[in-house]
């Protein structure tokens, strides 16, 4: 690295949509420093793992991973409360689903802000996207424009950190088809909500990360227990 070499800190899931926004800020010339966060989600060894092999794969400078484990003891979500039950795809829904797990990008990107200072970095990534937003009110255009005025509030002077989110107005599909177009490795992403091997193929996440592969004519490269279509 040299010492105008630009730094990004990414906030990886393990899922597809943060995997290719990571190679889409290495593409950009960003130097990467990953942060992972387990918070008691049903797949959290599963999604550890994947993001983990990401770091290796992109041969990241630093993978640091988090246990916020409190998220689990608030509790109201699906992916975190074993009392809540994990919905069926339901594609067109425009209902906040019970897998919302309240106010969890602003915890993130509070500790991706924190790391990112200490590292002097540049920008922070998150592969947030407009079927995201649908559903999750922290995943909206104008909460990552308020966030990056909290950035720009609550730092140092001398820090300049600018919060992308590359995907934000982009459909599925449209990360699906970027990720293939950089070589994004989707063989070690994971998005099922309830199994860690193989997905189930019915959950949201299942649904949309199907959908995507489908309407690009191309097979998702994990493994699902079953798959359904839902590409019209």
């Amino acid at each position: 690295m040299t010492d105008e070499q630009k730094r990004a800190v990414v906030l990886v899931s393990g899922g597809m949509d943060s995997a290719t926004a990571a190679v889409e800020a290495q593409n950009q010339g960003y130097e990467l420093y990953f942060l992972h966060t387990s918070y008691g989600q049903e797949t959290e060894s599963k999604e550890l793992e994947c993001a983990t092999a990401l770091a290796e794969y992109l041969d990241v400078a630093n993978f640091l991973h988090i246990e916020t484990s409190h998220l689990a003891r608030i509790g109201a979500s699906s992916l975190t409360d074993d009392s809540i039950e994990i919905e069926e795809a339901d594609l067109d829904s425009d209902e906040i689903p019970s897998s919302y797990v309240p106010f969890r990008n602003a915890n993130l990107l509070s500790m991706a802000v924190s790391y990112a200072e200490a590292n002097e970095c540049d920008a922070l990534f998150i592969g947030a996207h407009s079927e995201d937003y649908s559903g999750y009110p922290d995943c909206r255009p104008e909460f990552f424009d308020a966030f990056q005025q909290v950035i720009d509030v609550g730092t140092k002077p001398e820090t300049n950190i600018e919060l992308i989110a590359p995907f934000v107005d982009w459909s599925k599909t449209e990360i699906a088809e970027r990720g293939i177009e950089l070589d994004v490795p989707y063989e070690i992403t994971w998005s099922c909500y309830r199994d860690e091997a193989p997905a189930c193929g019915t959950c949201d996440a299942c649904a949309f990360r199907l959908k995507a592969f489908q309407e690009l004519g191309d097979r998702d490269p994990i493994d699902y227990e079953e798959r359904p279509t839902f590409a019209d």
